[in-house]
């Protein structure tokens, strides 16, 4: 038996990309709790579907359901007209993929539909939305950066790159905003238990135990730091103590020490 739903006050909604699975299907089972409605996109219909029923039955909530892939021009742009004409009181930005292995080595189109996806779709989303929460004076903005963006990511390049790119611009945006109303977050994960490194294809055997968090850890400290109104959000002691260590590396080092962990799961 699932749990009660609370009663159902003011309508709220949120739109969550990336939804099918991972950080983003926590996203929504978790804001469904709360009694949010949600508009939910991602590639694919049939999860899509399946975990739309599953919350309108359980909480009793309205969700839509967007099948789109945010690397084409397209679908991109039709969400955007959607964000834009009904921005949610809630954008989730969760959407994104990673590559490893050498630069040279990798396949350029992947590269490119990397950046399309983590750094364009994102960026015009959030731009999408912004006009329509200032007006209203409020709304928020959650974007799913990664502590790989903390340091120059050998192995994964274009990934550390492209949340180093997400953090920077949530970070600006919180204070541009600041007063409005309207509150952006940048959300740094660590290891999360989903299936992100098998798409990566990171072998993740030899990453200790302690340095892992479950998407709902990581979830649940996301919207605990929105609550409290901080621009950044590393959810974890360890991550937050990694962070912390790295500032004091000189900035080389970190480099290095970031490529050879890698390397390693590279050469297992």
């Amino acid at each position: 038996m699932s749990e009660p739903s609370p009663p159902r006050g003011p309508t709220r909604r949120a739109l969550i990309t990336g939804a099918s699975a991972g950080i983003g299907r926590t996203f929504a089972e978790r804001l469904a709790r709360e009694q949010m409605d949600l508009c939910l996109v991602a590639r694919r219909q049939e999860r899509l579907d399946t975990l739309a029923a599953e919350l309108r039955e359980a909480r009793g909530i309205e969700v839509e359901v967007r099948t789109a892939d945010l690397t084409d021009t397209e679908d991109l742009l039709g969400v955007c007209a959607a964000v834009a004409e009904r921005p949610p009181d809630l954008l989730v930005n969760n959407a994104g993929f990673g590559t490893i292995g050498r630069f040279v080595e990798l396949d350029a189109e992947e590269e490119d539909r990397e950046i399309r996806l983590n750094v364009l779709a994102l960026t015009r989303l959030t731009h999408a939305a912004l006009p329509g929460m200032v007006e209203r004076g409020h709304g928020s903005i959650i974007n799913v950066s990664s502590m790989a963006g903390l340091v120059p990511g050998p192995f994964t390049a274009t990934y550390a790159a492209t949340k180093a790119f997400v953090t920077s611009l949530s970070e600006a945006l919180y204070e541009e905003l600041r007063d409005s109303g309207v509150r952006v977050q940048a959300l740094l994960p660590g290891f999360t238990r989903t299936e992100f490194q098998e798409r990566a294809g990171v072998d993740a055997a030899g990453i200790p135990d302690f340095a892992w968090m479950s998407a709902a850890e990581v979830v649940e400290a996301s919207l605990d730091a929105l609550e409290r109104g901080e621009a950044v959000c590393i959810p974890g002691l360890a991550n937050r103590a990694l962070s912390n260590a790295q500032r004091l590396v000189p900035r080389g080092l970190a480099r290095r020490l970031y490529g050879m962990t890698i390397r390693r799961t590279l050469d297992t």
